[in-house]
């Protein structure tokens, strides 16, 4: 072997210092050629896996599964590699118009449908002699629907005395979802994708994606999200812990009597919470405790007091006959 190419070495005159500048050229030529070849129109038999999609009444809008797109096609050759290794890769997902119906979750389309999606399926650069293909088969699951409250995820963080007045709002506030009754069941809500915001000091705004579930599809994408922001000023009070909807023969003792209140109000507040708050443990409360131990619970709060906090917040309770 060495002798063979030290004959053609010295056949073309070259030396070892011009060995490298020889292999390079050769590759070089090589390279070309190969491109070129690549270029060219050639024809051959491509296979590609399709998926489908069809809105199909009672059905997944896609299919289950994919089925094998076999065609006799003109192309270069850099199409041909591309498209045969369709096969190691994800199918291409086409949208039909209408499908054939093989009876309970099976449709189809047959060889004359696929005509006019031939760009789709193979690309622009690809001319169809024929399809080898006459019939594809798709399962298209049967899909159940129900509406289910939109669950908004967020995580803010306020510019100091400043915070939301309410719940984060989103609009719509519900979804249709789309899927096999198996998996609809389980699904009671949906959530958004978390919302993360800082030094936030005035009203909120803006969109969030819906978090997927797989299997389900959603009659909307994402929502709108909104809520209101408010200054605030915190005001403390020690207010008297008594007893709500007792029964006139009998009285109850709160232990500890006072509990101490923060009240959140918008700024500026120019009243006084304690006017119009009371702190009680309600009688019904208690009877259902086994131990005499109750939440105490406030008057519904007055214009301008955004929330209030109740310390400690658990009582003792004892109930006695007159």
């Amino acid at each position: 072997m060495k002798k063979v190419f030290a004959r053609i070495l010295e056949k073309f005159n070259i030396n070892g210092r011009d060995l490298p500048v020889f292999l390079l050229s050769l590759l070089l030529a090589f390279s070309i050629w190969f491109l070129y070849n690549l270029s060219l129109k050639y024809i051959d038999y491509l296979q590609v896996p399709v998926v489908a999609r069809c809105n199909i009444e009672g059905h997944s809008a896609v299919s289950a599964g994919s089925s094998d797109v076999i065609a006799r096609c003109g192309t270069s050759g850099y199409n041909i590699i591309r498209l045969k290794s369709l096969g190691n890769r994800s199918p291409v997902t086409v949208s039909f118009s209408r499908m054939h119906s093989a009876g309970g979750e099976l449709f189809y389309v047959t060889a004359d449908d696929l005509q006019e999606y031939t760009h789709l399926i193979f690309g622009e650069n690809v001319s169809l002699e024929y399809y080898l293909t006459d019939t594809l088969f798709f399962r298209f699951p049967y899909e159940t629907h129900k509406k289910v409250p939109v669950r908004p995820v967020y995580e803010i963080d306020f510019v100091p005395q400043y915070m939301i007045v309410g719940d984060m709002e989103v609009e719509p506030d519900s979804v249709t979802i789309y899927g096999e009754p198996y998996r609809l069941e389980k699904i009671d809500y949906v959530y958004t994708s978390p919302v993360k915001l800082s030094g936030i000091h005035s009203g909120i705004h803006g969109m969030s994606r819906l978090e997927q579930i797989r299997g389900v599809r959603f009659s909307d994408e994402s929502v709108r999200y909104s809520a209101d922001v408010v200054r605030y000023v915190e005001i403390q009070k020690t207010l008297p812990v008594t007893g709500k909807d007792v029964p006139e023969d009998k009285y109850m003792m709160v232990y500890p009597p006072y509990a101490t209140v923060r009240f959140r109000c918008a700024f500026p507040y120019k009243g006084d919470p304690e006017d119009n708050v009371a702190v009680h443990i309600d009688y019904g409360d208690f009877l259902k405790s086994r131990t005499g131990k109750c939440v105490a619970v406030t008057d519904e709060l007055p214009d301008g007091v955004i929330s209030c906090s109740v310390e400690p917040q658990i009582f003792e309770c004892v109930v006695n006959d007159r």
